[in-house]
């Protein structure tokens, strides 16, 4: 949930004064985007907490977007994308690489996200074996970002994550969500789908796009991509030419998207 000073003052039940003197003061967690303060729900609780706020207690068990429906793991790859030959030779880069790829609003900090899915890499790495990995930051990242996007990068070469297994990847998700719901959600459905045997084989043998997304329909809408004629995915499932023309691999751009930098105080937090 992207916050306010209004929404925080709301949230702590203070005046809107005393949020600018915290920040002022350099105490607040927050976050400068085009100019304006923005601030994550759950950093404000937890700084709260840390420093022995009278939190109200209605505040403890609201949670975000309550009212939103939750999109099916088949729209957020959807918005995301699917991309093939993505470069990379080592953890940072091939992340770097994959952040320039998603398709987000042109006011996205990307050099943000991108600091941000770094530190959660290095509190733990994501890569979750058999050269998958689900880039993802610990919490929601506070981004112009109103519908959560999940993306599927095939590296062009195996990158090594340090994932338990030792095995490097070569297929990188790459969750950005705009609330805890969403992204624990999604994160959770992608999860499931990955101990479906067959949609893992499609996933490792770098399937085109078609296969994959009608594979998380069916597995969405509760059928498995077993279900299928025995074989039948797998003489379609290793692309000719994954260049399509509307996921067409491209050189990163190496500019940053203005209109979006962190505040002095912030924390970086993942």
């Amino acid at each position: 949930m992207n916050l306010t000073v209004r929404g925080v003052s709301e949230l702590l039940d203070v005046s809107e004064k005393t949020v600018y003197r915290w920040l002022g003061a350099g105490r607040l967690p927050a976050y400068r985007l085009s100019g304006q303060y923005r601030f994550s729900r759950a950093e404000i609780l937890e700084w709260a907490t840390a420093n022995r706020l009278n939190v109200p207690a209605r505040t403890l068990h609201e949670t975000d977007d309550t009212n939103e429906p939750l999109p099916t793991l088949a729209e957020a790859l959807e918005a995301g994308g699917i991309f093939y030959r993505i470069g990379g030779t080592n953890r940072e880069s091939a992340l770097r690489n994959a952040v320039e790829t998603l398709r987000l609003p042109d006011e996205v900090d990307r050099g943000f996200l991108l600091e941000a899915l770094l530190a959660r890499e290095h509190l733990a790495s994501t890569g979750i074996g058999e050269g998958i990995a689900i880039a993802h930051a610990r919490n929601p990242v506070v981004l112009h970002v109103i519908k959560p996007v999940l993306a599927l990068c095939f590296l062009e070469r195996a990158v090594d994550f340090g994932a338990l297994d030792g095995r490097p990847v070569r297929a990188l998700f790459t969750l950005v969500s705009p609330s805890a719901r969403a992204h624990l959600d999604l994160l959770s459905r992608l999860s499931f789908a990955l101990r479906d045997a067959d949609f893992k084989h499609m996933v490792l043998a770098q399937a085109d796009r078609d296969t994959l997304l009608g594979a998380i329909r069916r597995l969405s809408a509760g059928a498995s991509p077993r279900n299928r004629t025995p074989g039948a995915h797998r003489r379609s499932t290793r692309r000719t030419d994954p260049q399509g023309p509307t996921g067409t691999s491209r050189s990163p751009a190496r500019t940053r998207h203005a209109g979006a930098h962190r505040a002095g105080p912030s924390r970086a937090r993942s």
